[in-house]
């Protein structure tokens, strides 16, 4: 089932490539997390040298993913910035072995990095303030779906996401970047798969009892 892309744009075989290196994974996400930021800021917090950062800064410039933003710097000092619009890793074709190996690691990594979140927010939450503790949520959900249907749920998903998305982009344009404390960064995981195909047709619904679908969490 090929995706509809709700991203700006969708990487190619290169810079699927590129950006399958642990260091410049760690690099996005501090820019993601904590906005824009120096190659010596971020070197600090990669524990690397500058040199060696800056060069995995460009690489990921290389590929659209960050820019610089210029009317951050002073002289010589250059900071660096995530590209509004986000990005989508696509489907390599399996005649490019190292894109397919590189598209592996990258999803899974994704999946690492869900994870890490989820437990940080776990941790966070009984400290975090109540308006923030109200509008987060945690949640699950088992359905009985045809693949047309999961594929028009999953679209329509996306695009109240990709709403979202553009409105922040374009909050962050006009503002120029600057910090606004009302502000706070939200992460939104989002999945949809089927499970116990390999079971057979009839294996999903023995191992449920023949229910129709389930929920569970925190919403």
């Amino acid at each position: 089932m090929r995706s509809k892309s709700h991203s700006a744009r969708t990487l190619d075989a290169k810079a699927l490539k590129s950006f399958a290196h642990p260091l410049r994974l760690r690099l996005y996400e501090l820019l993601d997390e904590h906005g824009p930021s120096t190659a010596t800021r971020l070197a600090a917090l990669v524990g690397q040298n500058t040199g060696a950062t800056s060069y995995h800064l460009r690489e990921l410039a290389r590929h659209g993913m960050i820019e610089t933003a210029p009317e951050l710097g002073k002289g010589k000092e250059k900071y660096w910035r995530i590209v509004p619009g986000g990005f989508s890793y696509g489907e390599p074709s399996q005649d490019d072995p190292e894109a397919a190996s590189a598209f592996s690691f990258l999803i899974d990594d994704l999946i690492r990095q869900r994870g890490a979140e989820l437990a940080r927010w776990r941790a966070e939450a009984t400290t975090a303030p109540e308006e923030w503790v109200q509008a987060s949520g945690f949640g699950r959900r088992s359905l009985r779906l045809t693949p047309q249907e999961a594929e028009d749920m999953r679209d329509e998903v996306l695009e109240v996401l990709d709403r979202y998305r553009v409105m922040a982009d374009q909050r962050q344009e006009r503002s120029g970047g600057k910090p606004d404390s009302a502000l706070g960064h939200v992460v939104v995981h989002f999945d949809t798969f089927p499970v116990g195909l390999s079971d057979g047709a009839d294996g999903g619904a023995a191992g449920h009892g023949g229910e129709e679908g389930s929920d569970a969490g925190v919403l």
